[in-house]
Parts: C-alpha cells; structure tokens; sequence
C-alpha cells in the first residue's frame, strides 16, 4: 500500500496500518453483533475489530469522507476532547488510499469506539415509553447546552449524530459527527437559534421515520417530542446564563442559587452578585460554569469515572455509608478506602465472569440500589445489598447488553 498516510496520535497506529485500505470500506468483513451497534450515516460507517479473531480488541469507528472534510473533523474533535466535550475520540486520518488497480480511494476518519454506547435507534427498537424518549430529548439537549458553552456552533443537531449511555434513570449523550461545525470565540443568539432550529426539524423527521416503522406508541407526536428538547434547552441555557433575583435578607439565597446549578451537573467557577438599587434584593449572575460536577467530583474523592447521574448516586451511597459507619471527623481516604470494599466492589464483584461487561460498573451499582428498594417495598422490608445484588444478577443481568458488544475492561 505505497503511499498511504496515516495522521494520527497514540500506538493504535501501528495497528491502523496493518487494516485493509487498498479495499473500499463496504467490502470489509463487519462483525454482526458490530453492525447492529452502528447507527444511520450519510457516510460508509463500519465498526471494525482491531484484531477480528479477539473479542476483546480494540474496536474502530471507520468513516469514509473526502480528505478536506476528514481532517476538518478530525481537528475539531481533538479540540473538543481536549475541551471536555462529551464525544467520541478521534484516533487518525487516512489518506492516499489506493485499490490493488491502482484506483484512487475515499479518506477515512477513525475514531474509538464508545464503549456501552447505542445509537437511538437500539434504544427505540423496542417497546418505548414517553418517559425514554423524554428522557433522550433532555440528554440532547444537555449535549446541545455543554456544546454551546465551549463556542461550538453544531450545524447538524440530531438524534443520528448522536451516541446515548446509559446514566442511572436517564440517558447521557455524546456528539458522534462534527463534520458540520466549528468554534467560535462566542456564539451569537442567532447562531444558537440556528442550531436550535436544525435540532427541530432532524429530530422530528426522525422521530417520524419510527413513528411510521410502529415503534412509538400511536399516541405519541414526534413533533411535540422534538419541541420538548428545545423547551429543555432553553430552560438550562436560562438557569445557567440568565440572571436571577434573590432576597439580599435571606442568607441562604446565593448558597441556594449555587447549589441549584449543581444539582443540574454544574459547577459555578466564576459568579457575580450586585445589588438591586434600595429594594433589598440580589441580581445572581452565572459568569464561568463548568460542567460534569457530580462525575468530577466522584472522580477527585474516590477514583472512580461515571456519568453524571450515576456519580450523583455514588456520591449519596457514600455520603450516607460515611455518615452511619465513622465519625463527622474521619478522613475522607479512610472511608473511602471502606466502602470501596464493603459497598461499591461487593457489589460487581459478584457479577459472574460470563455476565461481566455487560452493563457498565458504575451503571449496574445504581441498578442494584434500584432493585434493593423496589424488593423492599414489594416485600415490605429491606432486603440487604447482598440479596439484592444476586436477585439483580439473576433475573435482569442475563437480559442486559448496554453496549452489545464485549469491551475492554
């Protein structure tokens, strides 16, 4: 394959190298389980195992594009992940493809994979409830939020272009194409009302094409579904940007405002608190907010990486185990290190080797406390953690493949 160029950063390159460029990309071999893990592209898209014959390789998204449009986006997303953006990692470009006659090739795009990622339409493949694709509306709209707040102008907002994992009772998104965007020092209102407007229209028409295939319920609007995540957005975008007025006699106001912010995953890095003339009251101004508040924090005090909601969970287990088990002055390396073992790890350590991977750790722990109290109120008394982690494994885990394929652990 003389000629052949590989941009990119990392040792998967060496591995890149030795796949079968000189062959347009939909001849190659796909894994079944992988192909149904691939959403809808306007482009060639397959998943692509490192090393086909283990399960357990590294796996490739591979995109076919022109060579303009493949480093264009493979900039941006080295941009965005260096910004902490939620979306995939890119992992190089190819070039100067060329077939065994000598005909030139499309470039391709590789990411990583996302790993107990699923693309809408698994999520939507079977019975749906309104509460789901709600709750995928509020995670869209989430990415759409956190994207405008770096200065990331989308240009093609959709459900298509995006990748959903799991967090505890919701879901949380990842941005999958930016082929479409570009950064901008700040957007304008009409820039964002521009990508508001395409997020309306593609989610509709996706929504749609469910609709008319009989996997929504027959009493459900894709319309009023994708208004539902620009309502959503807007109500984030206020409470992070807009101005709120707080009584300047009530102690706690600001205290409330922040931890308000907090609550929705956000941190308050840089805020501003005027006076409002003589009537006693406090503008409260956002100015610097920083997201994934909860899964950093989870992060900085235990080790452990998860989804925002999930950390949340996580972070109350262990507020509580702390609270019931040591003193108010006991370090926080202490108890930590203790209910790693006696809580967190006594939970997916129980996880049979047959049965792990399957659901992602952090996502299994919340399910169990899920399960632990819907066992207590249907026998009207608490189970205990063990009981219902072996109840969990038995009768939901078998049914369980959140990312559908067997990943690296």
């Amino acid at each position: 394959m003389a000629g052949l160029r590989i941009k990119g950063l990392g040792e998967e390159i060496g591995t890149l190298a030795q796949l079968p460029w000189d062959k347009p990309l939909e001849e190659w071999p796909e894994d079944e389980v992988l192909t149904q893990m691939r959403g809808i592209s306007r482009h060639i898209v397959r998943l692509i195992r490192s090393n086909p014959k283990k399960v357990n390789s590294e796996i490739f998204a591979i995109k076919e594009t022109n060579s303009e449009f493949a480093n264009r986006e493979y900039t941006l997303l080295r941009e965005l992940n260096q910004r902490g953006a939620p979306c995939v990692e890119p992992v190089a470009v190819i070039e100067g493809r060329l077939d065994k006659d000598g005909n030139e090739l499309p470039a391709a795009l590789v990411t990583k994979y996302l790993p107990y990622s699923l693309p809408y339409r698994v999520i939507l493949s079977g019975s749906v409830t309104p509460a789901e694709v709600l709750n995928m509306a509020n995670a869209l709209a989430l990415l759409l939020v956190r994207m405008h707040l770096l200065g990331f102008w989308w240009g093609d907002c959709s459900l298509s272009n995006t990748l959903f994992r799991r967090d505890a009772d919701e879901f949380a998104a990842y941005l999958v194409d930016a082929e479409t965007g570009e950064f901008q020092k700040s957007l304008s209102n009409g820039q964002r009302e521009h990508d508001l407007e395409l997020a309306l229209v593609n989610v509709a028409g996706e929504l749609d094409d469910l609709a008319s295939a009989g996997v929504l319920q027959p009493d459900m609007d894709p319309v009023r579904a994708s208004e539902g995540v620009i309502r959503r957005y807007r109500r984030l975008w206020a409470m992070l940007k807009e101005p709120q007025i707080l009584d300047a006699s009530d102690r706690q106001a600001v205290e409330r405002a922040m931890r308000s912010l907090q609550d929705l995953g956000f941190a308050v890095e840089e805020v501003e608190v005027t006076t409002e003339g003589d009537k006693g009251m406090l503008k409260f101004q956002p100015k610097l907010v920083a997201a994934r508040y909860h899964s950093n924090r989870l992060e900085d005090l235990i080790g452990l990486k998860a989804e925002e909601l999930q950390a949340k969970r996580l972070l109350a287990s262990y507020d509580r185990y702390k609270a019931r088990e040591f003193p108010p002055s006991t370090p926080h390396a202490i108890a930590v290190k203790q209910w790693l073992s006696d809580v967190f790890r006594r939970v997916v350590n129980q996880v049979p080797d047959d049965l792990k991977g399957r659901v992602e750790p952090a996502q299994l722990f919340h399910e169990v406390l899920e399960n632990r109290w819907y066992l207590g109120e249907k026998l009207g008394r608490d189970v205990g953690l063990d009981f219902a982690t072996q109840d969990y494994i038995e009768k939901v885990l078998p049914y369980r493949m959140d990312s559908g394929v067997v990943v690296n652990r």
